[in-house]
């Protein structure tokens, strides 16, 4: 008998016989599938088949590889499924049994039923199939041009239809977050903007309201020169009128999981995890609060991870530090950067300002099913910019405090999180510790009274007594005669000592150990890596990685990820304490570490930087041996600076606050390279800026100027234009002393940047005309390509193309010798451009298709919409319709994968050519990289 075949596509495919997940791989096997799939039961020509699987380069036999494909899905599912028709094949399967059926099928129920409340449910079991794109994972031109963009406007018109249905059944104002989302998604839908209108109105919102109506009727003005559609119209008359609503008609993503590993032999919990599934189903957002070390965090991944598959776009995780003795919390708008790294979104689409990155973020999530945990929140203002406006998604959050304010302005369902029953407790130091547990009750019950039941210091005590067993008693007899420590983690019980239930762990260990717990308590940065721990105790890393396994065995340090190493904030706080009263070993070994990080940051980047980029600080001597780890190539560079960034953020500030001045400025320097390329302009701007207030008192000013400009270009890239101007001009007279021609040429290519941002072209020329003769007295190649294609650039925002053809072939002469693919990337879309503003439209799209090799090369998807925009318009304007049609349709689905905020401007360039948009903030032209 064949088994029962399911099909999902309304996101990545999976593909499942009689419950089994099947995986195909091959792509065009895949698409096969697919294109059956929607006609399940029903025969699929040939010719449909060739034209899905291929839609040029045919094979030399089109029909024998569909049969060769034919015959490799039967093989994978069976002989009988697939049969052959008179003219094609026919894939037997229920159409129930895939996605894109059912919910068609579910959309036809709604509209056949003349009950609202049924039309919503069968709408809403439609909508929860949606797990992606449709075809995420499918490599089809037909598929995505013709069956994906129809299923998306299917599955726009289903929301807005359950939206309206809400609408009518009594509840605007819960639906306005929602339709602010859907209408920033999609900003000339017109049916969404009425919608928002109607719950507005309804809600007693109307001057808002009318706000709102003007700000879409002045879009559709500008960017379709149309006027609103009637219905938007009507609203408005409404609202004029201030006249009662009419009752109307309803309207006919690499997935993140970020949660930290589960506690293995989780014990007991069962009200609170009862109380948690409760929370959950009820609000979508549910906090866990209780007394520090009382299990909140242990209890909420657990529960996480048992939930997990009930959200199939992925989970967030952030600590967010509230109660950190010694850091800082986290602040919310970094902890918003962090997840919009995970939602791998480009560095040039993050907006500047908080409030644009928390639109953004929830934008992002918006139609997703995610689970967000939010960790150690210090309160509810920490943790309110977090939450997702979007109703499918869960948030859960830790804090010592109670979070009254998420309740009441969220909705919040809250658990309190007590001492575990005696039984519980109990139950995990008999686990911990084994048989000699269950013979001595007594003394374990003993145990758990000193701990007073206190997760955190049970699991810490029973880790040393397990090293142990026969110490058992005796450390019982030690708990209870302690006193004094952690006065703030006192339980009622006076005899409760935290600090003393550490130091059973750290009194246990070997002398080694003992010290790195102590310096790593100290070290800057929330975790720190096996080679950098080998640094610190100044150790090589076969020498460390025991006592890291000893540290772990004992509880004092947990293995986060493979190969890096935290400590809950408790046991950061005690081993600070430590360090406290031994400073002599606690400041080399801090030199140590910033030595090896140092060392490391400036060898990760050397394979990101720009050919152009040729300065390198000399580091200053080394206090011991150096450790640092080996990088081999980008892509190792890149994954160093990934897992190291937020420590080596830390290590600036401490290099800058503890008297390491060159440190403090040659890390800011290397760890810039590494955030230039992801965009993160508040970062430089942070980092920089400590950077410049440590080196104030060395007597070499050849940092400042390069501090100075680097601070004036993140500045730039943050619209604080005069804060840049006034950076760039001490830079360049810091640069002019030393006479340093590179400094003065980059920094004018940088100025050159900040002026064309602002549209003050004739002065943006200016600067990199005098960059590109500072860099031809230079003789630097990749200077003088950079230098000549940004002037072909600024002549071509002039409207001077052949003088752009001139300066930008000289920089495509130059690079042919150079491994600098961006520097080529970028000169080829600005010969691109100018051929396009010549009328030499295949010679552009010839252009624009090369630097789209080379984008693709480097994974910049934001680059490549931008070259994909000026691509589509040079076929519209050679008279291909149809190519231009089909790669336009490449960049509008990718800038809906990126989300809407920031990206206006392009996706309005998108619908008319590009010599008639407003172009200067293009990145891939001149001004890429300064």
């Amino acid at each position: 008998m064949n088994p029962r075949v399911e099909i999902d596509l309304l996101g990545p495919m999976r593909l499942r016989a009689d419950g089994r997940l099947v995986h195909v791989t091959t792509g065009r096997l895949r698409a096969l599938i697919a294109v059956l799939a929607l006609s399940a039961g029903r025969s699929v020509t040939v010719a449909q088949l060739i034209e899905a699987l291929w839609t040029e380069n045919l094979p030399a036999s089109p029909r024998r590889s569909v049969q060769t494909y034919v015959t490799r899905l039967r093989a994978l599912l069976g002989a009988e499924l697939i049969t052959t028709s008179t003219t094609g094949y026919v894939l037997h399967t229920e159409p129930d049994a895939v996605d894109v059926l059912r919910f068609q099928r579910l959309l036809e129920r709604a509209d056949g039923n003349l009950d609202p409340l049924r039309q919503r449910a069968y709408l809403t079991e439609a909508l929860a199939l949606w797990r992606g794109l449709p075809f995420e994972d499918v490599e089809s031109a037909w598929l995505a041009g013709t069956e994906g963009p129809r299923l998306a406007e299917s599955h726009l018109q289903a929301q807005e239809r359950r939206i309206a249905l809400d609408l009518e059944l009594g509840r605007p104002a819960d639906l306005i977050p929602q339709l602010r989302e859907l209408t920033a998604a999609h900003p000339l839908r017109e049916p969404s903007w009425a919608l928002l209108l109607e719950a507005l109105e309804r809600s007693g919102r109307r001057a808002e309201a009318l706000a709102q109506y003007e700000r879409v009727r002045t879009r559709l003005s500008a960017e379709l020169g149309v006027e609103p559609v009637p219905r938007l119209q009507a609203v408005y008359a409404r609202l004029l009128a201030q006249t009662p609503a009419r009752r109307t008609p309803p309207a006919v993503r690499r997935t993140p999981r970020q949660l930290p590993a589960d506690v293995p032999g989780f014990v007991g919990r069962a009200d609170a995890l009862a109380l948690l599934d409760h929370a959950a189903a009820t609000s979508p957002v549910a906090t866990v609060s209780g007394t520090a070390g009382v299990g909140k965090t242990t209890l909420a991944v657990h529960w996480a991870h048992s939930v997990a598959d009930r959200f199939p776009d992925g989970q967030l995780y952030v600590n967010l530090r509230g109660f950190d003795p010694d850091r800082p919390p986290v602040d919310p708008t970094d902890a918003i950067h962090g997840f919009l790294d995970a939602l791998r979104v480009p560095p040039e689409l993050i907006p500047a300002d908080a409030d644009g990155q928390a639109a953004l973020y929830r934008s992002m999530l918006a139609g997703r099913r995610m689970l967000v945990l939010l960790d150690n929140a210090r309160d509810a203002r920490q943790a309110r910019p977090l939450l997702p406006g979007s109703a499918d998604c869960l948030t859960v959050v830790t804090s010592r405090d109670q979070l009254l304010g998420l309740r009441t302005t969220a909705g919040a369902r809250s658990v309190t999180l007590d001492l575990p029953p005696v039984a519980d407790a109990r139950e995990l130091v008999i686990r911990r510790i084994g048989d000699r547990a269950t013979v001595e009750r007594r003394i374990v019950d003993e145990l758990v009274a000193l701990c007073a039941r206190l997760l955190l210091a049970l699991a810490v005590a029973a880790a040393r007594v397990a090293e142990q067993p026969d110490s058992l008693e005796y450390r019982v007899a030690e708990l209870r005669a302690a006193s004094g420590g952690l006065e703030a983690f006192a339980a009622d019980d006076a005899t409760i000592d935290l600090r003393s239930v550490f130091s059973w762990s750290y009194d246990g260990l070997s002398g080694p150990a003992a010290r790195l717990f102590r310096l790593v308590g100290s070290a800057p940065g929330p975790d720190i890596g096996t080679a950098a721990a080998a640094a610190l105790a100044g150790l090589d890393a076969d020498a460390v990685s025991p006592l890291l396994a000893e540290l772990t065995r004992a509880h004092l340090l947990n293995e986060q990820r493979p190969g890096r190493y935290g400590a809950h904030d408790l046991l950061r706080a005690y081993a600070a304490e430590l360090a406290g009263t031994g400073t002599r070993e606690r400041e080399p070994a801090l030199r140590r570490l910033l030595d090896h990080y140092l060392a490391t940051a400036v060898a990760a980047s050397r394979p990101l930087r720009s050919d152009r980029e040729t300065y390198e600080p000399v580091p200053p001597p080394t206090a011991g041996p150096e450790v640092a780890e080996p990088i081999a190539g980008p892509d190792a560079a890149r994954a160093w600076f990934a897992a190291e960034r937020r420590t080596l953020l830390a290590a600036v500030d401490a290099a800058a606050d503890r008297g390491h001045p060159v440190h403090a400025w040659q890390l800011a320097w290397a760890l810039t390279i590494d955030l230039d390329w992801r965009g993160r302009w508040r970062d430089i701007a942070r980092v920089n800026s400590s950077a410049l207030l440590a080196v104030r008192v060395l007597d070499d000013t050849e940092p400042i100027a390069h501090l100075h400009r680097l601070l004036g270009r993140a500045y730039g890239y943050l619209d604080r234009h005069d804060d840049a101007d006034a950076h760039l001009q001490r830079a360049l007279t810091l640069y002019a002393a030393h006479d340093d021609l590179v400094g003065q040429a980059r920094t004018l290519r940088s100025l050159g940047v900040v002026k064309e941002r602002t549209g003050r072209h004739e002065e943006s020329l200016e600067h990199d005309l005098a960059a590109l003769e500072l860099f031809r007295r230079i003789g630097q190649p990749a200077g003088l390509a950079g230098a000549l294609n940004a002037v072909g650039w600024g002549h071509a925002m002039l409207g001077r193309y052949e003088r752009t053809l001139e300066f930008a072939g000289q920089a495509l002469e130059i690079l042919r010798g150079l491994d600098d693919r961006l520097a080529e990337a970028a000169t080829l879309d600005t010969l691109g451009f100018a051929h396009h503003g010549l009328g030499a439209y295949d010679r552009a799209v010839d252009c624009f298709e090369r630097a789209l090799d080379l984008l693709r090369e480097l994974d910049g998807l934001y680059y490549e919409v931008v070259t994909l925009r000026k691509l589509a318009d040079s076929h519209e304007a050679a008279g291909d319709a149809d190519a231009a049609a089909r790669v336009r349709q490449v960049a509008i689905a990718a800038l809906d994968e990126l989300g809407e905020r920031g990206t206006e401007q392009l996706r309005a360039g998108l619908a008319a050519p590009v010599n008639t948009a407003h172009v200067s903030s293009a990145p891939t032209g001149g001004a890429a990289r300064s």
